[in-house]
Parts: structure tokens; C-alpha cells; sequence
């Protein structure tokens, strides 16, 4: 019925509505149409929501969640650079659209926050309002690239990854994020990327990336008459907003949002999926929520080590989380994200197959 595209550049090649051109390319009929929506990092998610709510109230019983980010290319607005290549989270100065900036919102006006704070800046906010140690941080980011890189060996993402073919005929089928060998006294080793003196490093923060993911969203009476087999059902999804400089940790809300709505608690989780945009946010996440680093969080790592292409990551980490649950043999999948300007999405789904 539709082709929902989450992306947040949106200039270049992802600029024209590209839900709407890559269903052109893909091959879709001309009949099916396609729109383009942007909540920074959790756009694809979004795309996800949309669509479920969509078959929900009878539109249509079909739809393509999709979410695309080429950050390699879209130049940056004159200064609003935001530090290494490595050094994302989503936001703050990677070309997110024309035009000026509204100096009400550069936080030089009492009321209100800066609202177009880089992103590593944020993290540093979060460092120093929540005591997260440098330490903590790269002992998480080893741990991020240690599941990831074994997730590698062992073939778990090979039943998650399309091979693409490019121009030049080379095979791309495995992400070229994660790093062997990384240790903790080699992250130690990073300097700062955002602020003197601070915490926030290209080893502890997400790298940002290229990179495009889908998933299929249908009413269950046409996955049957289809005969499909339907992967798992989306129980629920909740939002929530915070002061944009301290952004990462918007999600301990969305997740609390999302228990009440479901009438859950945080430990009727088998697999967590959280988007790793810094380690900064994701140790305060974890520790306000209730969420289990060594039972239940990211079991396979996180955007640390595998990049976070903005628009991207909501559908690429529910596609993993429902992964996790058929690797081992889980019911209840928990996914939420932390997004650019103060916001956060968290989505329950329960594995059916």
C-alpha cells in the first residue's frame, strides 16, 4: 500500500522523497506510492510506527518500513561542524537541512536550550550531569565491538544482511564497522573529540556510516492469506521529549512510557535493543531503567561498533532484536533510541515464529 522511508539528510540522492524514488528503482508498480519521514535517529522507526498504525485503523495491510543515511556524503553547513568522522550520534552539523539557524535556539536566549547542539556535546552533558567515568565508557565500547566482531564469526548477521553488488562489481555483505583486537587500554589511548578535557572519544562514540534497511509490515489476515509467516507483532511504541543538550538520555522515559503502556516491567525482557549513539547515554540509560547489560542488552553490539547511518538505525536494530529473539529463543524484544533535539522512541514486540 505504501513505502514509509525514514531519512534524515534528506539532500543529494536521499533528497526527492526517497521512499518514493528508491520504490522507482526497486522496481515497485508506479502504483505504489511512498513517503519520506524524519525523526532524526529514530526516523526509521517512525517508518515502523507508521506503517503498524497504518494497518491498525484499516489503510491497508501491506507497507515497506524502510530507513536509508549516506553520511560519507552530505557536506556539512558552514560552521556547524561536528567534530571526526567518528565521533555521530545524529544531529549537529551533518547537513540536515537549508537554511539558517534560529538564533533563538543557539542557547544564548535564556529561554530556551540550543537546539542545534553537535551531538558529542550532548554526550559530554550527560557525562557531567550523570558522573559517567571514561573508564565505564570504553569498557562498554570493547564490550560493543567484542559482541559485534564475534556476532561476525559466527554468522548471526549473515540472516540479517542483503549482499549488494556495486558498480564495480564488488560483493558488500558484512558491515566494516567493528574492529578486532580493540582493547581498553588502546580507547584510553583517544583523545577527546568534542571538548577539552573531556570524555567523549571516536572509540566510545557511534562511527557514522552508509547504510539502508527494511522490514515488511502486514496485517496478520494478509500474512496468512499470503502464507507468511510472520516473524513477531508490534505491541506497543511510546515517545518522549527532554531538553535537547542532554538528548542520549530521552530514552529512560520512552522506555518508562512504554512499561506503563503495556503494563511490563523492564525484566519481562528476554533482548534490548538500544542504540549505542555514545556510551555516555547508554550506561545512564541502562542504570535508570532497570535494562541488564549482560543478560539482555545488545547481545550481538550495538552502533558503537557497527556505525549508526542516522535514518537508518531504527529499522536495521529492529531487524537485530528480532534476530536476538530467534537466535535464542526469546519472546519479548524491547528497542528504543535516543534522537536528536530531545527525543526518544521505545517499541515493545513479543516473537511469534
Amino acid at each position: 500500500n505504501d513505502i514509509i522511508c525514514g531519512n534524515v539528510a534528506q539532500t543529494g540522492e536521499t533528497g526527492f522523497n526517497i521512499a518514493r524514488t528508491a520504490g522507482i528503482l526497486a522496481g515497485f508498480p508506479h502504483s505504489v506510492p511512498g513517503h519520506t519521514v524524519q525523526r532524526f535517529c529514530a526516523s526509521s522507526l517512525q517508518a515502523i510506527t507508521t506503517a503498524a498504525n497504518a494497518v491498525k485503523v484499516g489503510e491497508g495491510d501491506v507497507y515497506i518500513a524502510c530507513g536509508v543515511e549516506k553520511s560519507s556524503r552530505p557536506p556539512a553547513p558552514e560552521g556547524q561542524g561536528s567534530g571526526s568522522r567518528r565521533s555521530g550520534g545524529g544531529g549537529g552539523g551533518r547537513g540536515f537541512g537549508p537554511g539558517g539557524l534560529n538564533p533563538r535556539l543557539l542557547g544564548r536566549d535564556g529561554e530556551f536550550p540550543f537546539v542545534y547542539i553537535p551531538m558529542g556535546m550532548t554526550a559530554e552533558n550527560v557525562v557531567d550531569r550523570y558522573g559517567v567515568s571514561r573508564a565505564d565508557m570504553d569498557a562498554f565500547a570493547k564490550l560493543s565491538q567484542d559482541r559485534a566482531v564475534a556476532a561476525q564469526a559466527d554468522g548471526t548477521f549473515d540472516r540479517e544482511i542483503t549482499p549488494v553488488t556495486k558498480d564495480d562489481g564488488t560483493v558488500v555483505a558484512a558491515d566494516d564497522g567493528p574492529r578486532p583486537g580493540t582493547t581498553v587500554e588502546r580507547l584510553a589511548e583517544l583523545q577527546p573529540s568534542f571538548k577539552e578535557g573531556g570524555s567523549v572519544t571516536a572509540g566510545n562514540s557511534c562511527p557514522l556510516n552508509d547504510g539502508a534497511a527494511a522490514v515488511m509490515i502486514t496485517s496478520r489476515r494478509k500474512a496468512d492469506e499470503l502464507g507468511l509467516t510472520p516473524l513477531a507483532r508490534i505491541v506497543a511504541t511510546a515517545y518522549s521529549g527532554n531538553n535537547p543538550e542532554i538528548m542520549g538520555v530521552a530514552p529512560i522515559e520512552a522506555v518508562g512510557n512504554v512499561l506503563a503502556a503495556t503494563g511490563m516491567s523492564i525484566g519481562d525482557f528476554d533482548h534490548v535493543e538500544l542504540n549505542e549513539a555514545f556510551a555516555a547515554q547508554v550506561l545512564p540509560v541502562c542504570e535508570h531503567t532497570g535494562i541488564d547489560i549482560e543478560r539482555q542488552l545488545n547481545p550481538h553490539g550495538g552502533a558503537i561498533a557497527l556505525g549508526h547511518p542516522f535514518g537508518m538505525t531504527g529499522a536495521r536494530i529492529m531487524t537485530t532484536l528480532i534476530n536476538d529473539l530467534v537466535a535464542h529463543d526469546g519472546q519479548w524484544g524491547l528497542e528504543t533510541m535516543c534522537a536528536a533535539g530531545g527525543m526518544a522512541m521505545a517499541t515493545v514486540v513479543e516473537r511469534l515464529n
